[in-house]
């Protein structure tokens, strides 16, 4: 391959990351910097506190677990929803940019996405059962995680095709591929399946998207690892 067509590639790497739409942040980022040094420390305060759950703390609780003031909570969001929302929203998108910052414009579409989804798939390494159930029942939340989730897959069948392209993997339905591999995590952090996993559902989901990924490789590459 020569330098152009390798610089073209991998240009052709980074557009396809770039045109896959975000999803719409709750809070937009002007509003974000705009928040005080006191409203971000309560921020990543409430991600630790939601660990225990959030479908029945009120506002008032919230403000005496953290030591704060309700005004101070109702500065950052109007209702105890959006506030959860906001939490949940901040942490996953954490998460997010460090999965595609992690992507080097020179791999290969199946080493991006190992480093991408395994980077993801930290968003649920300590999710507890407490924090897996509410965010099942109340209907906002899991909305945005969907809508985070729904995003991975995005980014992945980006991937996926671009792997299709140059003959790295099958011609399969990388849709398909893509619902399955990007959705491992999320599907392995709801409640009731956490409790039958011998491992984390990080750990589980890290296994078999080896597993899937490495059957996706023509035989003729087989002795090239993308790992």
């Amino acid at each position: 391959m020569t330098v152009n067509a390798l610089t073209e590639e991998t240009s052709g790497l980074l557009v396809r990351l770039r045109e896959v739409p975000a999803p719409k942040p709750v809070i937009t980022r002007q509003r974000e910097k705009e928040l005080t040094k006191r409203q971000r420390e309560v921020l990543d305060q409430l991600s630790n506190l939601f660990d225990s759950g959030f479908a029945e703390i009120t506002m008032s609780e919230i403000a005496s677990r953290v030591n704060c003031s309700l005004r101070t909570l109702y500065e950052i969001a109007n209702s105890k929803d959006e506030l959860v929302l906001i939490v949940i929203d901040r942490n996953l998108r954490k998460v997010g940019r460090t999965a595609i910052e992690i992507i080097d414009p020179w791999m290969t579409p199946l080493e991006a996405i190992r480093l991408y989804l395994e980077t993801a798939t930290v968003a649920v390494e300590s999710t507890t059962e407490e924090f897996a159930r509410d965010l099942e029942i109340v209907p906002s939340a899991e909305k945005l995680s969907k809508d985070h989730s729904d995003y991975l897959v995005a980014i992945t069948r980006s991937l996926l095709d671009l792997a299709v392209e140059r003959e790295d993997i099958a011609n399969v339905d990388t849709a398909a591929v893509a619902r399955v591999v990007a959705g491992l995590g999320r599907d392995f952090a709801h409640v009731d399946v956490m409790k039958d996993l011998r491992s984390s559902p990080k750990v589980a989901a890290d296994d078999m998207l080896e597993i899937i990924m490495k059957g996706l490789v023509l035989t003729d590459r087989k002795e090239t690892s993308w790992i």
